[in-house]
């Protein structure tokens, strides 16, 4: 954040106002459509580009997934950053509030390949009359590149028009005149040029190493998007030859003895210290290969002597690195087995035998080579089932495959520990929102193993932005990439033309060809804060708005969004891109189970908002804290409707009484007493909400309105209907009315729309727009109250109540006496009020008596 927030010590209690005009029937109803209007047309919510920095509050609004509807959890997550915009933006920010569409990227196109049954294939010619078929066919029909691509933007165009339809019903107060998308032209030029930047600067490199693959969806995965999933499996006991006898392994991947390239064992593993150094022949295949040995071999796994296969797993890419072994790759791009043996399988045997597992699927392959070690004898034993983890691409179905290819990669610390630490220093200067998920962040880089791989091979992406000169021999040369102007960008290098190249020298001897891959989509969207504020392109708002103050997201993309984005950041501009980061948790099914579409435990938020009101529904959201995972609440859901309910009455009453706006007036000690500690919540409200606690802040506005409510609204009812007199009658008005405009905007944030319902019965503009109420300004009026004063009324006014509900009886039942007896310390608070105490208890005799020291207050009441 640029600089400290002021603290506001003008707030005005009241704006000047016209005579109240409150309807006659007050409802929830309607109340969401008919404000959303009038905040669109009124601009509210419009960013004051005029704004010096320093009194600028800009948020980086996670641009939600654009492929197919929001569900529940994401409506509370937005919630939580709304609160804080609209805090901010009462305290005299100009917020600065877009809303982005993560529309790139394979979730778009799996929805186009489903929604319109279609497919991409490249080889295909660009068709201009193409339309995709009234309803998806048996099979999907193959389309080129071009019109695949404007199938994802013309189906992504109708879920973000739904998507703004939702936030605009949840009361999200974004300034939808500034909404971007991942895959526009701005986010395109952003992202190739941090690309070029990343590039001239040797942060951008590209090699040929073991990748990570995805057999369903072609294509190369990062890290950051794996996940363990656990799956049946078996470990097969398998004979090696040795000079000495059988060397027994234990693996679960027995298909991949054809890409086995050596033994390891742990370096203290004494049981293997005599074979350490010598070779041995692998079954069927008879290859030599060596025994060696690592840290990393685990003596307590299986038969504590390993394969190292190219590759099974990351552990043999590491083991494949660092002992510098050769490559026997057997698995290709689809996850078959390759039509021909690798080097290494020389022989006629080994060849004639690998003719077996030749094209088969990795799980056909082993059932095949688990028959073929049956016939040869080394098998040893039964297969014993496990269960055990396996690692996917999140968004995938089949186990990943690691096959070595080209591709391109981004520097991130997971090679580099200068860089390392760099980035877990920029993690501690960051504060966090719940400051231990900051832990999170540096458990991931302390865990990285390699560097970012940011190439997909995908087509609805952001094309990297490399052209490569082809030789005589029509060879590509990768190793000197050619790059465009910045001016040009974006460009797409499947379409576009390197300069001083045409188009017909297209993929010809000395002409060039364009690269074919795309950008992961975390490669665009780590660039949110550069494509919010208009990097490369509206420079005066990028000094203004950037650094930003805020990044609000999940915690489970810590390792992926908020990580990416503080290297991107730190490797261009050597800052962080935010000061804050508020992390919400997930929310969970009433099982306790995370709610996902992939589960079907979803439930969707619009027919919420609709059932129960969009305030309701923030209520609930409201009362989730940051960093802690929440269960779905209907209940809660609906007692966020019953308070919305109660304001609207209460305020109808404070309103319907004459309530007054001259401060002056307030002279009653009950009046001033309320006033003091409604000064006591604004103080701890601001406080909370500065620290980004919404909840907490929440619970103690809520506390004191039911208190208002139940009881300081009884106590002066009498009373402001001029039972006492003028003067304590317009004192008790003057009062209602203050605590009410206090509160409505105490509430604001969290109820938007039956707040500013209510504003508008007696205040000039918004409520969203007003000032942040000020507890200094608060204790000024209040005088010398003590809140104790109404604490001492609500305790003898309960008792009262409850006095006649034990009766059955009903509550404008008169009392013949109360007798309330409590130390003099006690009674001198009541002894202020006791004219409002007996008037709304309806009390004929209310004496007061004293007791003993620390007596607290007991009322004895006769009905």
């Amino acid at each position: 954040m640029r600089g400290a927030h002021p603290q506001v010590d003008t707030v005005e209690l009241m704006n000047p106002a016209p005579p109240p005009q409150v309807p006659g029937k007050v409802t929830l109803d309607g109340l969401e459509s008919r404000w959303v209007s009038v905040w669109e047309e009124s601009q509210i919510y419009r960013f004051d580009r005029s704004a010096p920095a320093e009194q600028i509050y800009s948020i980086d609004t996670p641009p939600p997934t654009v492929s197919g509807s929001l569900h529940v959890g994401s409506a509370y997550s937005y919630t939580h950053t709304d609160l804080v915009a609209r805090f901010w933006r009462m305290r005299g920010k100009a917020v600065f509030y877009p809303m982005g569409w993560d529309d790139n990227g394979l979730p778009t196109e799996r929805r186009v390949q489903n929604y319109y049954g279609v497919r991409c294939d490249p080889s295909l010619p660009y068709d201009p009359e193409f339309e995709p078929p009234p309803k998806p066919g048996d099979g999907p029909v193959p389309i080129a590149r071009g019109n695949f691509i404007e199938q994802c933007v013309r189906l992504t165009k109708i879920d973000e028009q739904a998507f703004e339809e939702l936030w605009r019903r949840l009361g999200l107060s974004v300034d939808w005149s500034m909404t971007y998308q991942t895959i526009d032209s701005h986010a395109r030029a952003v992202s190739q040029r941090a690309f070029l930047h990343n590039l001239a600067r040797g942060e951008a490199y590209q090699a040929e190493a073991p990748t990570l693959w995805d057999v369903t969806f072609r294509t190369a995965v990062a890290q950051a998007e794996l996940e363990d999933r656990e799956r049946p499996g078996a470990f097969y006991r398998i004979t090696f030859h040795a000079a000495t006898g059988p060397v027994y392994v234990e693996t679960t991947r027995p298909e991949l003895i054809p890409a086995c390239v050596a033994l390891v064992a742990h370096p203290q593993d004494e049981r293997y210290r005599d074979l350490v150094g010598t070779t041995v022949r692998t079954p069927i295949f008879e290859v030599e290969i060596p025994v060696l040995t690592h840290h990393l071999a685990d003596p307590d796994k299986g038969s504590g002597i390993a394969m190292i296969c190219t590759f099974g797993d990351l552990t043999d890419v590491i083991w494949w690195r660092e002992l510098r072994l050769p490559t026997r790759p057997v698995i290709g791009w689809d996850g078959r087995m390759a039509a021909d043996p690798p080097a290494g399988l020389d022989s006629t045997s080994a060849r004639t035998a690998y003719k077996n597992l030749a094209g088969l699927t990795s799980a056909a392959a082993r059932e095949r080579i688990v028959e073929m070690l049956r016939e040869s004898g080394d098998l040893d034993g039964d297969p014993r089932p496990i269960t055990h983890a396996v690692k996917f691409y999140e968004k995938g179905d089949k186990p990943l495959e690691i096959v070595t290819t080209r591709q391109w990669y981004l520097k991130n610390g997971g090679t580099d520990p200068d860089l390392r630490d760099a980035l877990i220093r920029r993690g501690r200067e960051l504060t966090w929102h719940p400051p231990h998920m900051r832990v999170r962040y540096e458990n991931w880089v302390d865990g990285l193993t390699g560097d970012w791989l940011i190439s997909r091979q995908r087509y609805f992406g952001v094309p990297i932005p490399i052209w490569y000169a082809v030789d005589a021999d029509g060879v590509p040369d990768f190793a000197r990439p050619m790059v465009p102007a910045e001016s040009a960008l974006p460009v797409d290098p499947s379409s576009d033309v390197p300069a001083g190249f045409s188009e017909d020298q297209r993929g010809k001897p000395h002409g060039f060809v364009g690269e074919a891959d795309v950008m992961d989509t975390w490669a665009t969207s780590s660039l949110t804060p550069q494509i919010a504020a208009g990097w490369g392109v509206d420079e005066e708002l990028f000094r203004k708005a950037f650094p930003m103050d805020l990044r609000p997201q999940a915690h489970d993309i810590i390792r992926t969004w908020l990580f990416s984005t503080v290297l991107r950041s730190h490797l261009e501009d050597n800052a962080l891109p935010w000061s804050h980061a508020a992390i919400s948790g997930f929310i969970l099914d009433p099982d306790r189970k995370k709610m996902s579409k992939s589960k079907g435990n979803v439930a969707t938020p619009m027919s919420l908002l609709e059932e129960h009101g969009s305030d309701a529904f923030r209520y609930w959201a409201a009362n989730g804290r940051l960093g802690i995972d929440s269960a779905f609440d209907v209940g809660q859901i609906k007692v966020g409707r019953r308070l919305a309910i109660k304001i609207l009455n209460a305020s109808r009453f404070v309103l319907g009484i004459g309530a007054t706006a001259d401060s002056s007036t307030v002279t009653e000690p009950l009046d001033r007493a309320m006033l003091a500690g409604l000064a006591e919540v604004v103080g701890a409200a601001t406080a909370a909400l500065e620290g980004y606690d919404h909840t907490g802040a929440l619970t103690g506005i809520e506390a004191f309105f039911w208190q208002f409510c139940d009881d300081y609204v009884e106590l002066v009812k009498a009373r402001g209907y001029g039972e006492q007199g003028f003067e304590p009658a317009e004192s008790a008005r003057a009062a209602l009315a203050i605590a009410l405009s206090v509160q409505l905007r105490l509430f604001a944030p969290f109820l938007p729309f039956v707040t500013e319902e209510v504003w508008s019965w007696w205040q000039r503009g918004s409520v969203h727009t007003a000032q942040w109420p000020s507890a200094s300004e608060l204790r000024m009026v209040g005088g010398d109250g003590d809140p104790a004063v109404l604490a001492a009324a609500s305790s003898v006014i309960g008792a009262i109540r409850k006095a006649k509900s034990d009766a059955k009886v009903s509550m404008r039942t008169e009392v013949a006496s109360v007798i309330v007896r409590g130390s003099e310390e006690a009674l001198e608070p009541l002894r202020q009020v006791v004219a409002d105490v007996a008037a709304a208890g309806r009390v004929n005799q209310l004496d007061l008596m004293t007791a003993g020291a620390g007596t607290p207050l007991t009322p004895d009441v006769r009905l």
